[in-house]
């Protein structure tokens, strides 16, 4: 066991059913896709060896040991070092919002914490909130109340609801919105609780809430005034 990372898998949209039996399969029991896009320039894309294609993004947290296996597996049968073959990585988590929250996102019953992440002591956090579709209102209104600003709406499908329903102990809708707050370090206990109290697990939003420390920021001016 060890640190917790939310970990991104982003390849060409066309290589998707791939992956997502490979997930299935030794990956991780959780995880959310969403659709984007490529933007980068034509000679970038010509230096890289891509193609200007429709992305899939797949989300999902895992523990050290689970992400370096799954690396492995990345290369070994998916070929993601190739060119054009996608792209992953991971963000170290600094807090999550309840135990529930933990074992749902990682289908286990115990987790033995390990090192605390070096990137923790950050002045600003990216908190994430993962709820049922229709219910980005009362997100963010909790979270203003405590503070936030803002937030980010990403739409998404959650892939392994019915495997983790028993650890949240409630029926798990598989249609999801991704709300991303950037906040100040020091309000982001308040707004997690917020968001938890308002439209927690056992509420009909069914959000889970937990933050990734954030190492730089730019356009935050406002909520540094």
């Amino acid at each position: 066991m060890g640190r917790l990372y939310f970990s991104t898998v982003i390849v060409d949209r066309r290589k998707a059913p791939k992956y997502e039996r490979l997930f299935r399969q030794t990956g991780p029991k959780v995880f959310f896709t969403a659709l984007g896009s490529g933007t980068a320039r034509g000679d970038v894309l010509d230096y890289l060896g891509l193609e200007k294609a429709e992305k899939t993004v797949y989300m999902f947290v895992t523990e050290e040991e689970e992400w370096q296996a799954l690396k492995k597996e990345l290369q070994r049968k998916m070929h993601i070092d190739a060119p054009g073959g996608g792209i992953g990585f991971t963000v170290p988590m600094s807090s999550i919002g309840g135990g529930g929250t933990l074992r749902f996102l990682i289908s286990k019953e115990e987790y033995e914490k390990g090192e605390e992440s070096t990137l923790k002591e950050t002045a600003h956090e990216l908190i994430v909130v993962i709820s049922n579709r229709g219910y980005t209102d009362a997100v963010m209104d909790a979270a203003r109340a405590a503070g936030a600003y803002g937030g980010t709406v990403i739409s998404a499908k959650g892939t392994g609801m019915a495997q983790a329903e028993k650890f949240m102990g409630v029926s798990i809708a598989a249609e999801k919105e991704m709300v991303f707050i950037v906040t100040k370090t020091a309000q982001k206990n308040s707004i997690m609780k917020a968001v938890m109290t308002e439209v927690g697990a056992e509420t009909k939003a069914q959000a889970i809430v937990f933050s990734l420390p954030v190492t730089d920021t730019a356009g935050l001016r406002l909520i540094e005034d």
